[in-house]
């Protein structure tokens, strides 16, 4: 039987209220909606948090939670979508993590929970009432699930990796600049 459950019901609300969070952040980036800093704004903040070039990084990250964020709350092509938002939230987590967990502090909290619950999201499967159901699950097979965090991983750790390496460099400049004076 077909019918529609509590289940369902729940992997719809976790799947509107995490795309439209994410959706809502990426556009933030991308346009400047809601409050946020647009291309050249956020691409300043990249720069000064090691993200570098800054514009490309404002958009990748910005097409990345609009992106995902918008497909997680369709329910459609959920591991990928699921995937890259984790991934976006594990960058984002990146720069927070000298602050320590809780967001009040500036910590990473919200990136963590965003990304945790965008991995659920694409473990679980987004439900009965979703575009992946109508379509007959055809952006939603199981080997897609680890095929999707296998590339998202890479690809997270090569961009944090690089931003890791130019922040050290960028450290151990300052540290001989001061020697020298």
């Amino acid at each position: 039987m077909n019918c529609i459950d509590r289940r369902d019901v729940g992997l719809l609300l976790l799947r509107l209220g995490t795309g439209g969070v994410l959706a809502a952040h990426g556009t933030q980036k991308l346009f400047g909606w809601f409050g946020g800093g647009g291309i050249a704004g956020t691409g300043q903040f990249m720069e000064s948090v090691g993200y570098y070039p800054g514009k490309a990084s404002a958009m990748a990250s910005g097409l990345t939670e609009t992106g995902s964020g918008v497909l997680l709350a369709l329910g459609l092509a959920t591991p990928a979508a699921g995937a890259a938002a984790a991934g976006a939230m594990t960058g984002a987590a990146a720069v927070h993590v000298p602050n320590g967990f809780f967001a009040q502090n500036g910590g990473y909290e919200h990136p963590a929970t965003l990304g945790l619950m965008a991995t659920g999201l694409a473990v679980a499967g987004p439900g009965r009432l979703s575009v992946d159901a109508l379509f007959g699950q055809a952006m939603n097979r199981e080997w897609m699930v680890p095929a999707a965090f296998a590339v998202t991983a890479a690809v997270t750790a090569l961009v944090i990796g690089a931003r890791n390496r130019r922040l050290r460099r960028n450290s151990a400049g300052k540290q001989e600049a001061l020697f020298e004076e």
